[in-house]
């Protein structure tokens, strides 16, 4: 078999970042050495389930509905998490189902990442941009989505629950503002100012 037949075609947001994104770091930030951009690690999705348990039970036709959606989107089996804590006021005590999470790597990150900016959001209803107050201090980035209507893998038809997720972009060698830029060169569709002015 030849080199060429094994070689791996990286995802295509990938290859935008290497070649389009990546050089424009050098002109905005001064950043020359490759080793030294900012990385994208992984990207998180989680459900929250406690406020759905029944006797510190999950009802299986939640749980389901759950799982199928990540499945349907993410291409990997969620993992369930327990609560560490007893939370009293959603009555749920340590042990109990918390949520469901899917982390993603590699291609099917990129992959992921790909559909959410092209595909999903903007099939928001009432759509003006993504909040960009969602970067902590290392440049990871969480938002919410409020229900998974919006990717066009799930055919709400079929849907007995409706839910939402989180969801968490996590960098390595960044900060809130080489994130930010990173994001917005692959697409990301952030809020202008005067749409952020207007809501305040």
């Amino acid at each position: 078999m030849s080199v060429a037949a094994t070689t791996k075609t990286k995802a295509r947001l990938h290859q935008i970042f290497d070649e389009t994104v990546s050089p424009k770091f050098k002109a905005e930030f001064g950043i020359e050495n490759r080793n030294a951009l900012p990385k994208l690690s992984k990207i998180i999705v989680n459900v929250g389930v406690g406020k759905q348990l029944e006797n510190q039970k999950l009802k299986p036709e939640y749980r389901d509905a759950v799982i199928e959606t990540l499945v349907k989107i993410t291409g990997q089996r969620p993992i369930m998490i327990l609560a560490k804590k007893a939370v009293s006021n959603f009555k749920v005590r340590e042990g109990a189902p918390s949520a469901f999470m899917v982390t993603l790597r590699r291609d099917q990150m990129w992959s992921f990442l790909d559909r959410l900016i092209n595909l999903a959001t903007p099939r928001i209803k009432d759509f003006r941009g993504l909040s960009d107050n969602g970067f902590d201090k290392s440049g990871n980035y969480s938002f919410g989505l409020s229900e998974q209507a919006v990717w066009p893998e799930i055919n709400m038809a079929s849907v007995n629950h409706t839910h939402g997720m989180n969801i968490n972009i996590v960098f390595e060698r960044s900060n809130p503002k080489l994130s930010r830029y990173m994001l917005a060169e692959l697409g990301m569709p952030f809020a202008h100012p005067e749409e952020k002015s207007k809501r305040a």
